[in-house]
């Protein structure tokens, strides 16, 4: 029992030391390629179980003649380990050489393909998160299209939005400034309309701009969605009855909710608006509100005729107001960007869809806003 320990202790002294050696050269070669590094390991491996053996040879534990067989032995065996690491490395850095090549599709605006053969499972699993990445690069590159394609669009309507008053104020007042205006209390009040108008496109630029730069600050209160409606359908009867068209809030259930009161009412103010204005005379907008199981479901339905579908996915997008759409009383397209980013500040979301005879906008709060 005690030779046997102590050849094991020899043996473990012998392997430690040939152990720390190839740390080191491990740690010279840490930045060089991966098949050096499987060669270094394999020859750590015989080395030191030579020198454990050595070590043993030299405590007089084995004969001249059985450490010549060990040592023969260790060389074939350092042969064959060191070949099979170099090819298992080489196999490995051209797979890993292989996939490199194909992530540099992401710096072409291109979409990663992973590599033809086998793999092991490290790359495996790599080569999934890559194309899991490419895929998640791939919607970013097409959300800001997106939303470079809507930027453009609303800089021309807005430009348009506001050369169209401003050429007519100037007119006018031009006309007041020469005194040929047949009536001046007529241009005034068409003045004071149209500074009101550019007043609110301002507005809305100002609150778009908040809630793409994440500043809008909200300050939620317990309030019943019956009164928030009920003052939202209060402030658009005046519109409504200019443009002849019915509005109807009979399906309002008195469900509390826990919202900016002010920022509700703006979201309902311009899905009205929109509604009214989309509305042919004599036509309805009808206002319900109901709970549900994703929470408070509130819903403007309009007597538009309905919106292509193609066009169903831009509806919400900044600028966007349809073809049919470009002049100034139908607003910057601005409206309805600021319903969604409210309605999301408020951890909600805004969709549209088509219904008979026009389209419904359905605002879904959340259950922990109620």
């Amino acid at each position: 029992m005690r030779d046997t320990l102590l050849i094991a202790l020899f043996a473990f002294l012998g392997a430690a030391a040939a152990g720390v050696l190839g740390a080191g050269v491990l740690r010279m070669v840490r930045r060089r390629s991966l098949a050096l590094h499987l060669a270094v390991v394999a020859a750590v491996a015989v080395t030191a179980m030579l020198a454990g053996t050595l070590v043993v040879a030299q405590a007089m534990f084995l004969s001249e003649h059985d450490l010549k067989v060990v040592t023969l032995v260790a060389a074939m065996a350092a042969v064959v380990s060191l070949v099979t690491a170099l090819l298992l490395g080489r196999w490995v850095v051209a797979r890993s050489r292989a996939l490199a090549l194909a992530a540099r599709s992401f710096g072409d605006g291109g979409d990663f393909t992973s590599p033809d053969g086998p793999v092991t499972a490290e790359l495996a699993a790599l080569s999934r998160e890559l194309e899991a990445t490419s895929a998640k690069l791939a919607e970013s590159r097409r959300r800001e299209r997106a939303l470079e394609s809507s930027r453009r669009e609303l800089v021309a309507w807005i430009s348009h939005d506001l050369r169209t008053p401003l050429a007519g104020l100037r007119a006018m007042a031009e006309a007041l400034e020469d005194g040929v205006a047949a009536d001046p209390d007529r241009y005034l009040r068409q003045i004071r309309t149209e500074v009101e108008r550019l007043n609110d496109m301002v507005g809305d630029l100002f609150e778009l701009s908040r809630i793409h730069a994440g500043t809008l600050a909200l300050s939620p209160s317990r309030i019943s969605l019956y009164d928030l409606v009920g003052d939202a359908l209060a402030g658009a009867d005046p519109l409504a009855r200019e443009h002849g068209v019915r509005l109807v809030g009979d399906l309002v259930e008195p469900v509390p909710v826990e919202v900016d009161g002010k920022e509700m009412s703006r979201v309902l103010g311009n899905l009205l608006v929109n509604a009214i204005r989309r509305t042919p005379a004599d036509g309805t907008v009808a206002v319900a509100a109901e709970r549900s199981a994703d929470g408070v479901v509130l819903s403007v339905t309009d007597g538009c005729g309905g919106i292509p579908e193609e066009d169903l996915p831009r509806v919400f997008d900044t600028g966007w107001r349809g073809t049919d759409a470009r002049t100034p009383p139908a607003g910057a397209g601005l409206g309805l960007a600021i319903v969604r980013g409210i309605v999301e500040a408020h951890q909600g979301r805004a969709a549209v869809h088509n219904v008979p005879g026009g389209c419904r906008f359905v605002v879904t709060l959340p259950v922990g806003g109620v």
